[in-house]
């Protein structure tokens, strides 16, 4: 071969491996688009299905319009927090109502209902779960998840998942969730970034005996195609009000924390989970004022200044972040009112406020948190998927 061939060759070999791996994205096939494995499990079966604005497919199309195009028959939509569109607040109550495109009837798992009663799932012979997770212990998808199992394992109704990546990948980090603090923005013993999908996260429930009585819900998960926990994934949508985008994703699990203090992140901007700020911080450049808008009705500090940070363009997290916390929480006046109970339930444990309180530096925070990331990430081995 002359030299001159080789070099052509060289570079339409340097050509073809850019074009592999220049979006990712393309590649990747969700559950919800692995549909050849899971619709033979639907024929001729009344389906219920757990969704939101998150469930669709490569092509936009939601997965419930693909199903009744598919002639599998829906008996009944399950819609988590924030509704069956994905439009309502934090904490709103839902009630149940019609889908208007459909028809369909929708029951909300958010409130008092949090669990699908047995009456609510007569007549459905197989239950499909299809919701995007972003990875973080508090974001209430994997407690829906947790109460959807345990419903099916008791009414004897098989479940299929069909697995989404997770944008944040394989990030664990931030203290392990004490039993005696379990609740609806915490139901198991993991770290606040639990580095799974949620397909992974379903066999963990079922495996480690998470469900009342020890239950076993009949669970098969539809795996993503060409994916692995170290690639990037952009969300093609908002998988709730108040996360916007990829940075907002990404820096969500470590400004959660503020939502148990006097500290706004920015609903009632559109700057959600990117900034923070309160009007006890020290005056400074960078400000912004809450108000009314989607996904924030009444937002804390409504049109007041408050003075703090704007990470929009602060770099990608790998880790859970505490810097913002620490700092915030020794520049703010009036200590006392800094933490509210919240805190405690998102944290997971009462030792991390204790331990902003009395100075602990951050290396020693995160010290005490090695023992349990170590056995958790033993016992999440076993449930790998990818």
């Amino acid at each position: 071969m002359n030299l001159f061939l080789k070099k052509h060759v060289f570079f339409l070999i340097v050509i073809l491996a850019i074009n592999s791996y220049s979006n990712p994205l393309e590649k990747i096939k969700t559950g919800a688009d692995n549909f050849e494995n899971y619709l033979p499990l639907l024929k001729n079966k009344n389906i219920g299905i757990v969704t939101n604005q998150t469930g669709i497919l490569t092509n936009k199309m939601h997965l419930v319009d693909f199903l009744i195009e598919k002639k599998v028959t829906i008996k009944t939509i399950f819609a988590p927090e924030h509704g069956f569109r994905g439009t309502a607040d934090a904490g709103e109550h839902i009630t149940d109502a019609k889908d208007t495109k459909t028809g369909l009837s929708i029951i909300s798992l958010y409130g008092e209902n949090r669990k699908p009663k047995p009456e609510q799932l007569k007549g459905i012979e197989v239950m499909i779960f299809d919701l995007q997770d972003v990875g973080a212990r508090f974001y209430t998808y994997i407690s829906t998840l947790h109460y959807v199992m345990e419903a099916c394992a008791e009414n004897n109704i098989p479940l299929i998942v069909l697995d989404r990546p997770n944008p944040n990948g394989a990030i664990i980090d931030g203290p392990i969730l004490e039993k005696e603090y379990t609740s609806f923005v915490g139901m198991h013993p993991i770290p606040i970034l639990h580095g799974m999908t949620i397909g992974e996260y379903a066999k963990m429930i079922n495996g480690e005996k998470w469900l009342k009585k020890s239950s076993n819900c009949k669970l098969t998960v539809i795996p993503c195609v060409n994916y692995n926990h170290k690639m990037h994934y952009s969300l093609p949508v908002k998988p709730s009000p108040n996360l916007p985008n990829d940075q907002s994703i990404n820096l969500y699990a470590s400004l959660c924390l503020f939502e148990g203090t006097n500290i706004s992140v920015g609903r009632g901007t559109e700057k959600q989970f990117q900034i923070f700020g309160s009007p006890f911080l020290p005056k400074s450049q960078f400000n912004f004022t809450p108000k009314p808008n989607f996904g924030a009705k009444e937002p804390l500090y409504n049109g007041q200044i408050c003075y703090g940070e704007d990470l929009t363009t602060f770099k990608k997290l790998h880790r859970l972040e505490l810097q913002w916390l620490i700092s915030s929480y020794k520049m703010t006046r009036e200590k006392t009112k800094f933490f509210n109970s919240f805190f405690t339930k998102l944290a997971g444990t009462k030792k991390l406020q204790q331990q902003i309180e009395n100075g602990t530096s951050e290396k020693a925070i995160r010290k005490s948190w090695e023992k349990g990331l170590k056995e958790y990430k033993i016992m999440r081995a076993k449930y790998l998927i990818y």
